[in-house]
């Protein structure tokens, strides 16, 4: 067995000397719960139930989704010009929690497109915004620094992730026909441009007139935007001061008509599902039920409002009565004419006007002679009631 060789202490050497010996005391440290080791450890709480080989797997799921999404994109694939508009420090710092107030084209980037964004399109602006934001690419990121000491080194971004999944939802939302159908029928643009039309009730006050390239610049996208809500489509749109009258008629004869598929759900109150009330939750169903039927009530009647200025406003219609009335005077002169084709002499305005009020003060004298007459006949009944009454008396007595 090998011996261990150490060396002699010398004949000067002394121990060292302690002021005041004595053992420290014990103390106590301050453990924040933050960084990415905690964040690690939720994770693996929550999502994986404790399971390393669950956290594994889930990790190259999406180390290979990603790698396909930048593999389709180095293919040169056509991107459709979208998902590349600016992102305000606002839209990113969106909350996910506070997802119904979310504008969903705007966080994929589709602001210029919203509801005529098609499915293509949609799913390029996803693949770009997630290969963009992705929590993988934001981990390598430089983290920011605190200026406290005891948060020192520590990753502040526990919330990566965040705008990552409103993305997701808008994705979720804007792929699914019937979720899509109730976000676009309360799209804060629509909602936003529905405040700026005009009140019926003031704009007819206000505006006594309105010229023909008015009225055109005041209706026309009114109608075009709310026609997306049709069950009927093509629906006819306003047309043009040249527009016939087969138009004009068709035109307020389908929106007085207008058949309506916009809902209002999505403006429904939240049921707490963890709550075990359930008078609760049959009380929030009932409200959500009423609200959503007062709205829409209230969505027809405006529009049937506005149809109602419209049609107020409109020159056309002016000119389409003025030749509906040439027309009938047209087809009078011509039956009055006699067959010879000489035209007979026509009735000056004084003596028409004159025939007009002596047919006028006999329809009025026949109406009192009619009048009088029946209330003749009333009274002659009533007399006859009386008599009979007391001829029936007299028997009883």
């Amino acid at each position: 067995m090998a011996s261990i060789q150490t060396n002699v202490l010398p004949k000067s050497y002394t121990l060292p000397s302690v002021a005041n010996p004595s053992i420290a005391g014990p103390s106590s440290s301050r453990l924040l719960p933050v960084g990415p080791a905690y964040i690690s450890h939720l994770r693996l709480t929550i999502h994986h139930d404790h399971s390393f080989e669950a956290h594994d797997a889930h990790l190259e799921k999406e180390r290979q989704k990603l790698e396909e999404l930048q593999n389709s994109a180095a293919n040169g694939d056509d991107d459709l010009g979208v998902g590349d508009e600016p992102e305000s420090e606002e839209l990113l710092a969106l909350d996910p929690k506070e997802w119904k107030r979310h504008d969903y084209y705007a966080v994929l980037g589709l602001s210029h497109l919203r509801y005529k964004a098609n499915a293509e399109q949609i799913k390029i602006a996803h693949r770009k915004k997630v290969l963009k934001h992705h929590p993988d690419k934001k981990a390598s990121s430089t983290a920011p620094q605190s200026t406290s000491s005891l948060l020192t080194g520590v990753n502040l971004n526990t919330n990566d992730d965040a705008f990552f999944k409103c993305i997701a939802k808008a994705h979720e939302v804007l792929t699914n026909p019937e979720k899509r159908r109730q976000y676009d029928s309360v799209d804060h643009e629509l909602m936003d441009a529905q405040e700026d039309d005009p009140i019926p009730s003031t704009f007819a006050k206000a505006n006594k007139s309105l010229s023909d390239a008015e009225f055109f610049k005041i209706f026309t996208p009114i109608f075009e935007r709310e026609s997306r809500f049709s069950k009927k489509q093509p629906m006819p749109m306003l047309g043009d001061i040249t527009a016939s009258k087969e138009h004009v008629e068709g035109f307020y004869d389908s929106w007085y008509n207008f058949d309506s598929w916009r809902s209002f759900e999505w403006l429904d109150k939240e049921i707490n599902e963890g709550s075990d009330n359930r008078d609760d939750k049959r009380y929030t169903e009932k409200k959500n039920k009423s609200e959503r039927a007062r709205r829409k009530k209230e969505d027809i009647a405006r529009l049937r409002l506005l149809v109602d200025l419209t049609l107020s406003f409109d020159p056309r219609i002016k000119r389409i009565k003025q030749q509906e009335k040439e027309a009938r005077e047209a087809k009078k002169a011509a039956k009055s004419a006699p067959a010879s084709g000489t035209a007979t002499p026509q009735k000056s305005k004084a003596q028409e006007e004159e025939e007009k009020r002596k047919k006028e003060e006999e329809e009025k004298i026949a109406k009192a002679d009619a009048k009088k007459a029946k209330a003749a006949a009333a009274n002659a009944a009533k007399k006859a009631r009386r008599a009979a009454r007391t001829v029936e008396d007299g028997a009883t007595a």
